[in-house]
């Protein structure tokens, strides 16, 4: 006995006359288009449009204001590249920031994280105080710190006083060529390393705990457990961190200009605030835009590194 089947559409016509099919695109394409279609809207004209013609403005000899952008070419990359000596001190000022941020808070947070996740009682205290300095406004901090270290009336100057010392640790550390970066580096350090923290033991509570009574009963000390179990546990994170980190890296700003400007001497001078100057200060805005896409440039690149080891397989 033959069994008689329907036949599928085929043709547009076809399609649109077929009302299981118009519920399917209705349901899976067109909804879903006209809820996305707002914030598509939204990032066309806020991120994409900007973003070209901030590209377009780096071709340019454009001063910002009081005349028309004059197409140049490359001309404003090779003066970066081949005459700038301040673009290459910046960036390598980038680096060493860079550096610093995935060394220092990174093992602050795994070993603190490590000490809470052992914690029964009491956690989320230490869990919040530790958050605190985090949600403070960066001009809150930066003012904060530039009076703590104050070579007159800072922390350093008040420990001089103690031991009876004389200008041994109260010390213009943001006004010293040798120190200046670092000490910024410090501050933006104990803000930002309790949101790793936070993250890290998110984590970690994630684990199964199946894995340590396992990891327990072979023998593991506490190291071994936190290089076996803990580490492969909160990789994803980590290294999902260790990106973000390194591209906020090349746009740090906030605490660079609050407290030393780029100074003394174009010591703690980094991308973001040479940017800034040549852009608003020096009335270079085509020279600035050219900085600004080649710092996008270096996270895209980031980015890139990124997505070649996930697609080799890593747990990113």
């Amino acid at each position: 006995m033959a069994v008689l089947t329907q036949k599928k559409p085929t043709t547009v016509f076809e399609k649109f006359n077929d009302e299981t099919w118009r519920r399917k695109f209705l349901r899976n394409v067109l909804i879903p288009w006209i809820f996305i279609a707002p914030l598509l809207l939204i990032h066309i004209f806020v991120v994409a449009i900007p973003a070209v013609q901030g590209v377009y403005m780096s071709l340019t000899d454009w001063k910002g204001v009081g005349q028309d952008a004059q197409f140049i070419g490359l001309e404003n990359y090779r003066e970066l590249f081949f005459e700038d000596e301040t673009f290459g001190k910046a960036l390598g000022n980038n680096i060493a920031w860079m550096a610093f941020f995935l060394t220092v808070p990174f093992i602050l947070a795994l070993f603190c994280a490590t000490m809470l996740a052992q914690v029964k009682r009491g956690g989320m205290i230490y869990r919040s105080i530790l958050f605190i300095p985090y949600v403070l406004a960066s001009v809150v901090t930066a003012t904060i710190w530039k009076n703590l270290l104050n070579p007159q009336r800072g922390i350093g100057a008040a420990i001089d006083n103690l031991l009876g010392l004389e200008d041994v640790f109260g010390v213009a550390y943001l006004g010293r060529t040798e120190s200046a970066l670092m000490s910024i580096a410090f501050i933006d350090n104990w803000h930002f390393w309790g949101i790793l923290m936070v993250l890290f033991l998110a984590a970690m509570q994630a684990i199964p705990p199946v894995l340590y009574d396992a990891a327990k009963i072979d023998g593991a000390n506490r190291w071994q457990e936190f290089r076996h179990v803990t580490l492969p546990g909160i990789r994803p994170t980590l290294l999902f961190m260790y990106m973000m980190v390194a591209i906020w890296s090349f746009l740090a700003f906030d605490y660079i200009f609050l407290t030393t400007q780029g100074g003394p001497g174009g010591a703690s001078e980094v991308l973001a605030t040479q940017l800034y100057k040549n852009a608003f200060l020096r009335y270079q805005a085509g020279y600035g835009a050219a900085q600004g896409v080649v710092i996008s440039i270096f996270a895209g690149f980031i980015i890139l590194i990124f997505v070649t080891l996930r697609r080799r397989g890593w747990d990113i």
